[in-house]
Formats: C-alpha cells, sequence, structure tokens
C-alpha cells in the first residue's frame, strides 16, 4: 500500500524541520574561521562563505552554484559538501541529498558527525533499514551533542527493528483491483462503504488548469450489481464545486454525508466561509439528491485544520483528525472524538488518550461499524519508518487497546493511509499507485488477515409504511440491546421512501421499537448469532393509525415458562408503552394475554389472566392513571398460528394491546 508522499517529519518540504536548523547552526558556528574548516583552500572557504550567506536568505539555487563551484576548487571540503546537502533537502531533492552526504561521510564521517543521523534518515525513507542502522548506530557512537538528534536516532532505530522483524514474517496480503467501474486515469482515494456493502463513495482527483492546485477532487458513486460494480458517477452539485471536496464518511445507510472542504463552504452565520483552515460539512440525502451542505459548526470546526471524518454506524460518534502546526511549521494530526447528546446537538471535541494519540501525526482515522474497532495511520508508534496502519479495540470500560501495526507487506517504508475494513470485517480496501492500475491511484480490495479483524456484524433493513394506505412513512426507530438496555442504533427512515438500514453487532438480541405520531408503535424481537453476519435481515414494518380497536402485538414482553413474573428485559418495551401513553393522554388501553394450547385450558385462562395483570400492574405502578388501563387474558381461545409447530406455539403466546378509548 502506498500513496505519493514517502518522506517523514524530518524532511517536510518546504518548512525547513527544528533538527535540520539545529544541525545547520552546529556546523555554520564551527566554522568561523578559516583554521576550523577542512580546506586550506582559500577560493573554496570564500565560495562556501558567500553560499552561507545566501543560504541564510533561503535563496537555495544561488547557493547551490557556489557551493559546487567551492567543491569544484577542493572535492574533499566537508563542510561544503554537507552545506550542499541541507540545500538540496531544503529543495526537496532527497535523492541527491543522499549522494551528498555519502560524499561528505566518504571524506571524512568524524568530522561532522550529523551527517550520519540524516543520512540514516533518509535511507530509513527509502526502506534501506540495515543501511540505515548502520549509520544511525554510528552517529550514537561518535556522541552527537544534540539530545533531540539523539532521541529520534532511538526512536528511528525501534521503527528499524520493528521493520526488519515484520518483513521476516510478512502478512497475508493479495490485493485486487476494483476495476474499471471504479478506477480510471486519475487518483482514486479515501473510499466510504455503506454497511452493505452496495454503495461506495470516494474521492477523484481531476485535472483542472484554472486552479491554483492544477486539480480538482470531486466525489464519485457507483453501487454494487450482481456482485460488480456498476460504473462510477459524479455526485455534482451542491456537494461537488469547482473547489477541493475530500475525505467523505457515508453514514451506514448512505443517507448521510460528512466531508471536508477547505476553499468554499462554511457560511456559517451566513457571512463567512468556514471557520478554519480546512472544516467539516454534511449533507443528508434525499431520494435521490442531496441537500446543500453545511458546516458542522464551532463546536466541531475551530481555527485548526479539521479532516478525515469517520461516523459511527450506531450514528453516535464522529471521530476526525484535528492538525494543529507545531514550532516548526509543521502540522501534526491527533483523533477526536464528538458524540451526538438526546438534542441532536455534538459535544465538544476531545482527543483520543495517548495509548492512540502521539506527538507525531496520527490520521486517516476509521471506525468499523462493530463500534469498537479503530484503525488509523500514525508515525508515532513503532512501524515502517513512515506512517503506517494500525488498529485499535475498544473494551468495555471504553479504553482503547495499545495499537496494533497490520504488519509488512500491508505496511511499507511509503505512506500508507486510507484504510477502510467492510462490515463483513474481512473485506479492506485501500488506495495504492502500486504498478497493473490504471492510472494513477486506485482502490483496491484484499482480504484482511483475521488478527486485525474486527467483531462481526450484521444490518437490518426494510421500508416503513401505513398498514392501511401502504404509503412509506418518515418514522424513528430504536434497536435496544435487551442484555444491557442500551439503545443500540436510534435512527430515521428516509422521508421520501421509508427505507432504513443500520448496522448490528452479531451475536446478541435485540428488541426493535418503531414510533410516529399517530400511529400506535412497532415492536419486534430478533436475535443475531455469530452466523448472521452473512446473513442480514429484511424486514418491511407496517404502522397501524391510531384508532379505536385498534391492537399491537407486544413482542418484546417475556415470561418464565408457565410463569406470570415479567423478565426483566421486558422493562425496555414497558417502558415505551408508558412513553407512548404519556404522548396520547387521552388513550384507554386493554392489556390481552395469550398462550398456547400446551396444558388445560382452565390453567391457560389463569396464566393468561395473570401475565395480561402484571403488565397492567407495571404500567399503573410507573404513572399511568388506572382509570386507562384494563385486562384479560383469554387463554389459547384466541390464536394467531398453528400450534403444532413450535414456531407457531411461541407466537400464540403472546401479549397485545387494544385501543378501548379515545
Amino acid at each position: 500500500m502506498a500513496d505519493q508522499h514517502s518522506k517523514s517529519q524530518i524532511f517536510r518540504h518546504p518548512m525547513r524541520s527544528i533538527l535540520l536548523l539545529i544541525a545547520i547552526f552546529i556546523l555554520l558556528s564551527g566554522c568561523a574561521t578559516a583554521q576550523s574548516y577542512t580546506s586550506g583552500n582559500k577560493k573554496a572557504i570564500k565560495l562556501f562563505e558567500e553560499a552561507q550567506a545566501l543560504y541564510h536568505q533561503y535563496k537555495l539555487g544561488e547557493a547551490e552554484k557556489l557551493l559546487n563551484d567551492a567543491l569544484s576548487k577542493d572535492a574533499e571540503f566537508v563542510e561544503a559538501q554537507t552545506l550542499l546537502s541541507y540545500v538540496l533537502i531544503d529543495k526537496g531533492e532527497y535523492e541527491e541529498a543522499e549522494k551528498s552526504f555519502r560524499r561528505a561521510i566518504e571524506i571524512d564521517e568524524d568530522a561532522i558527525p550529523n551527517n550520519l543521523f540524516f543520512l540514516g534518515q533518509l535511507v530509513l525513507n527509502d526502506g534501506k533499514y540495515e543501511e540505515a542502522k548502520s549509520f544511525l548506530d554510528r552517529f550514537l557512537e561518535k556522541g552527537g551533542v544534540n539530545e533531540n538528534m539523539r532521541q529520534k536516532s532511538r526512536d528511528a532505530l525501534e521503527k528499524i527493528d520493528f521493520a526488519i522483524s515484520a518483513m521476516n514474517n510478512p502478512v497475508k496480503f493479495n490485493p485486487i483491483n476494483l476495476g474499471p467501474g471504479i478506477n480510471s486515469e486519475h487518483a482514486e482515494y479515501f473510499p466510504s462503504l455503506t454497511v452493505d456493502e452496495a454503495t461506495i463513495l470516494f474521492t477523484r482527483r481531476l485535472p483542472s488548469p484554472n486552479s491554483p492546485q492544477g486539480f480538482n477532487e470531486d466525489f464519485f458513486m457507483a453501487h454494487k450489481e450482481n456482485g460488480e460494480w456498476n460504473q462510477a458517477y459524479n455526485i455534482s452539485k451542491p456537494i461537488n464545486t469547482e473547489f477541493n471536496e475530500g475525505a467523505p464518511s457515508l453514514s451506514a445507510d448512505g443517507q448521510l454525508l460528512i466531508f471536508t472542504a477547505c476553499e468554499l463552504y462554511g457560511n456559517y452565520g451566513g457571512d463567512r466561509l468556514g471557520l478554519g483552515s480546512c472544516d467539516l460539512f454534511y449533507s443528508q440525502r434525499q431520494g435521490k439528491n442531496w441537500t446543500a451542505p453545511y458546516n458542522l459548526g464551532p463546536t466541531i470546526n475551530s481555527k485548526h485544520w479539521e479532516t478525515q471524518p469517520s461516523f459511527s454506524a450506531d450514528g453516535k460518534t464522529l471521530y476526525f483528525i484535528r492538525g494543529i502546526r507545531d514550532r516548526s511549521g509543521n502540522r501534526n494530526g491527533n483523533i477526536y472524538i464528538s458524540e451526538l447528546n438526546q438534542d441532536l446537538m455534538w459535544s465538544k471535541p476531545v482527543p483520543l488518550s495517548s495509548t492512540i494519540n502521539t506527538p507525531l501525526n496520527e490520521e486517516s482515522v476509521f471506525i468499523h461499524p462493530d463500534g469498537q474497532t479503530l484503525y488509523f495511520s500514525s508515525d508515532g508508534h513503532p512501524g515502517m519508518g513512515g506512517l503506517d496502519i494500525f488498529m485499535s479495540r475498544k473494551d468495555e470500560n471504553g479504553n482503547w487497546s495499545k495499537p496494533i501495526n497490520l504488519g509488512y507487506p500491508i505496511n511499507s517504508f511509503r505512506n500508507e493511509n486510507s484504510l477502510l475494513v467492510a462490515s463483513d470485517g474481512r473485506t479492506a480496501f485501500f488506495a495504492s499507485d502500486r504498478d497493473g492500475g490504471y492510472g494513477d491511484l486506485d482502490l483496491y480490495k484484499f482480504e484482511l488477515d483475521t488478527s486485525f479483524s474486527p467483531k462481526q456484524v450484521s444490518y437490518f433493513a426494510g421500508k416503513i409504511y401505513d398498514s392501511e394506505t401502504k404509503k412509506t412513512l418518515d418514522a424513528r426507530f430504536e434497536l435496544i440491546d435487551l442484555k444491557t438496555a442500551k439503545v443500540a442504533v436510534e435512527s430515521y427512515s428516509d422521508p421520501t421512501n421509508g427505507e432504513f438500514l443500520v448496522t448490528l453487532p452479531a451475536g446478541k438480541e435485540y428488541a426493535l421499537n418503531v414510533s410516529k405520531d399517530g400511529y400506535l408503535f412497532y415492536s419486534e424481537n430478533f436475535s443475531l448469532g455469530e452466523s448472521s453476519a452473512n446473513e442480514p435481515r429484511k424486514e418491511d414494518i407496517p404502522l397501524s393509525p391510531i384508532k379505536l380497536g385498534e391492537k399491537i402485538v407486544l413482542k418484546n414482553i417475556f415470561f418464565e415458562t408457565a410463569k406470570f413474573d415479567l423478565k426483566e428485559k421486558s422493562k425496555v418495551e414497558l417502558d415505551k408503552l408508558i412513553q407512548f401513553l404519556n404522548d396520547n393522554p387521552t388513550i384507554k388501553i386493554k392489556v390481552l394475554g395469550h398462550t398456547d394450547n400446551v396444558g388445560s385450558d382452565a390453567s391457560n385462562k389463569v396464566l393468561s389472566d395473570n401475565r395480561a395483570r402484571s403488565v397492567s400492574e407495571y404500567l399503573i405502578k410507573n404513572g399511568v392513571d388506572q382509570a386507562r388501563i384494563q385486562s384479560e387474558g383469554f387463554g389459547s381461545a384466541q390464536p394467531i398460528a398453528d400450534n403444532s409447530t413450535e414456531e407457531g406455539r411461541a407466537k400464540n403466546r403472546r401479549t397485545e394491546f387494544e385501543i378501548v378509548g379515545m
């Protein structure tokens, strides 16, 4: 995996790093007199000193010419060769800088030990690990005076040891190009995927001769049909503009898009273009169209640089990168999170702990739909040299584990980023300019090693409609983990077509509640075993208008076998019923109990009476006026399914309520 930027933080161009400036200061301050130089050639020294003055003015081309002239007078002039190396670094000509440092060390590596440090960093950035180790070990042996550089050397040696070990123990990695439907002669990167893996959104970099950068980044979308991606299309305005849009994050159902824009948009309050250098924006899908993008506002966006969002599948948490410039002018990113409260307001973003964030750079954050597995890129954790991709898991207390490097050859000496892992936990997507593609960066997929896989998830999809008119509805729905009584997903169906799609961790039992003003709420429960990750649940949901005589089955009321004591997990459903009655204070209901036909009619009648009464007593105990509640048991007299099968008997063992007054 690779992008097009392969130099580490020490050599970020065009800003000079603190380490480089320190090294130059040490070099130049040690050359105050002719007797301090390694050359005795007066013409060479004069040219060198003139080059120093030009270098201080950052006139790199003129300084380079004079240094080459000085070296033509004295090819053994270490100071001139070293300053030429620094000039080449500042110009971003790293291969030539490496050659120049090699020449300086060949002349006399003891004259300026810092040359060993910088040459070690340069060859490390090209993946020459053994050679880098040799140079950095020698630098430390010579006792370099700058402790910052010595610490950088020790950090680099740790990465080198990791890289050599990783290359000797490669992970499984067989990337497959996503094909001509997705990829083109241009660069494609930063993919985002819906939970059903049927829709992909990504950034494409298009030529734009009139823009300052010479290119324009737009979003493209494609849909899968019969296992193959259809031709990607530009999603156009109002999202794509003549400026750059990048780093998209689609919600699990594909209805919400959060992305980064830097040059346009903003208009927060109507009179300004954004709040910082780059801001996060959102747009909602309405049928085939998208709403005009809107700035997420000053709670999320700041005077700094916000980018690369990842929106959790439960619709509650936003992960993103905030970049802040350090003293040397480099912009280091850290991962921040913000959560939506019950009023749908964002909380103040906070950085993840130092377990994840480092003093260096974190970027390309992605939270898997399981909500517990985080993937991100960093050059601050032990890795292969540049930005590597890491994985961390969140425990039940909300703490993140020590990041795990995804290993070689997923990671290399280049910068790796923009990893996406599908909901199945097995398929990963990334951008690469490797040989055999369609042009520039292409999107690829590969099977992720199981040691880096997230928890299995499934999804629940369908549409919500009026049971009488069959018209689709926009309705609120909740999926609740019955074991913990916590809301796993809370969202709304699409207002244009009533469709919904949500992701759910496998291996759990869920209660579903769907509600809309003017309708009875809908109740359902189901289990997703570990094997359900490959078998998504699909169900269309009818809502019945509130009217006299209308009934609803409370499918999340549970009793012990042959008993009428309510199980603890029934309270989730009962509290929803209380909320419904509070929202509709004129409604009166009758709670109806039913059993299967196992046992005598008399015992079943008593059991169903008691069960209906248990529900009524819970409602009254929790504030519902007794005058609004009736209860009655019918035993096995009103079956709704065949009692000859276990499935049928389970359906017949039910609790309902009927509207008896309004």
